[in-house]
C-alpha cells in the first residue's frame, strides 16, 4: 500500500487550494489536507500537524505550508518517505517584508480582513488569465472562512519563519520543487536552487502561472506530483 500522502496548504487557504489534487491523487492513495491554523509559529504549526499525521507519510506543502512541511521533515525524517514544496521560501522573511506585514495584521485586528486579504494577494501574485478573478475570490471565501485569526497567526509565523536552507540540505529522500514561470513571490530562479541544494532534488517549472500553481494550473502540478510519488525510495 502506498503511503498516505499529506498536503500542506499555504497562507489563508484550506483544503480547497487542493481540490484538484485530491481528487486525482486520491484513487490510489489516501489523502490528507492539514492546514496550519494552530500555532504563531512554524515550529508550533509542524509540531501541531504532526501529532496528526500518520506514522509514515509523503508530505508537499505550498507557500507557507511548504516551510512547515520542511520543520515537519527535520522534525520527524524517520516519518515523512519523500517531500515536495510548492512556490515556498527557504530563506527567513526579510526585515522589510517583516514591517509591511504589520499595517496588514494591524488592519485584519480592526475587521478588515478581506480588504488585507486582498492586499496579501493582489491579481499581480498570479499569471494572467480566465481563472484569476475565480482563484482571488475563492482566497477571500476561503480567508472568511478561517477567520482573522488564523490570518495573524499565520503572518506572526511567516515573520518569524526560520532560515531552512540547512535543513534542505539534509533532506536525504526524494524531493521535489515546483514553481511558477511567472511568480513574482517566489521567483523561478530561487525555486530552482532550493532544488540544488537537496541531495535528490529536482525542479519543475509550470508555465503560465504564478504564485498559487495548485489552483492556477491545477493538472500540471498534479501531474508532477503524480511522477515525484512513482519515483523510487532510497535508503536513508
Amino acid at each position: 500500500m502506498p503511503d498516505p500522502l499529506v498536503l500542506v496548504p499555504g497562507m489563508i487557504s484550506d483544503a480547497r487550494a487542493f481540490w484538484h489534487q485530491v481528487i486525482a491523487l486520491s484513487s490510489g492513495r489516501a489523502v490528507q489536507v492539514a492546514a496550519p491554523v494552530r500555532g504563531s509559529t512554524v515550529e508550533e504549526m509542524a509540531a501541531d500537524l504532526l501529532a496528526q499525521a500518520p506514522a509514515e507519510f509523503a508530505l508537499a506543502g505550498q507557500g507557507l505550508g511548504g516551510n512547515v512541511a520542511l520543520e515537519m521533515q527535520r522534525r520527524a525524517p524517520e516519518r515523512v518517505s519523500r517531500i515536495a514544496l510548492i512556490a515556498s521560501h527557504a530563506q527567513a522573511e526579510t526585515s522589510a517584508d517583516s514591517v509591511a506585514r504589520e499595517p496588514r495584521i494591524v488592519g485584519a485586528q480592526a475587521g478588515r480582513l478581506t480588504e488585507m486579504v486582498a492586499k496579501e494577494f493582489p491579481e499581480t501574485v498570479l499569471a494572467p488569465g480566465r481563472a484569476r478573478d475565480e482563484i482571488l475570490e475563492m482566497l477571500r471565501d476561503m480567508a472568511l472562512t478561517l477567520g482573522e485569526g488564523v490570518y495573524i497567526r499565520q503572518s506572526r509565523a511567516l515573520q518569524r519563519r526560520p532560515d531552512q536552507q540547512k535543513v534542505l540540505r539534509r533532506a536525504m529522500l526524494p524531493a521535489l520543487v515546483i514553481g511558477g514561470s511567472d511568480d513574482p513571490v517566489t521567483p523561478p530562479r530561487r525555486q530552482r536552487f532550493m532544488a540544488e541544494l537537496m541531495p535528490h532534488g529536482s525542479f519543475v517549472e509550470i508555465g503560465h502561472c504564478g504564485h498559487l500553481p495548485s489552483l492556477e494550473q491545477p493538472e500540471a502540478v498534479t501531474d508532477a506530483l503524480e511522477a515525484w510519488l512513482r519515483a523510487p525510495l532510497m535508503l536513508r
